[in-house]
């Protein structure tokens, strides 16, 4: 088994349906996974779930500087009550946050990959807070 077929498997098995998920595995240890997934695609699709839009903007904020991607200057919201939806594809620059009624919360990241040796898988709902 390669690195890449390990970090695949560690992130395959990752869900998390609230923040408190207990046994999951060290932050250090996905986050290694997940860099090593996002090189092997040529890029990543965010959507983030959170308890609210704050929460969800910090979210991204980490994710996307962690993997080295800029979000916009202007970032700016309509308010949203409670729950949130985030999505970002840096490729395309589409960003849009929106009410969520799920139970779900953390963050999807989707690896896209155009060649047949690249990576398309997407992994998640990793946590909040794996960047922070």
């Amino acid at each position: 088994m390669t690195d890449i077929d390990a970090a695949c498997q560690l992130l395959k098995k990752i869900e998390y349906r609230s923040i408190d998920t207990l046994d999951r595995p060290a932050n250090a240890e996905v986050q290694v996974a997940l860099k090593a997934v996002a090189q092997k695609s040529e890029f990543q699709i965010f959507g983030v779930c959170a308890g609210n839009l704050s929460e969800g903007v910090t979210a991204l904020k980490d994710y996307t500087q962690a993997l080295g991607y800029d979000l916009p200057q202007d970032l700016a919201f309509d308010p949203v009550e409670g729950a949130a939806y985030i999505k970002f594809n840096p490729k395309s620059g589409l960003i849009y946050a929106d009410s969520y009624s799920g139970d779900h919360r953390g963050v999807l990241v989707s690896c896209q990959s155009a060649h047949d040796d690249g990576l398309n898988e997407m992994y998640g709902h990793l946590p909040l807070d794996l960047f922070s």
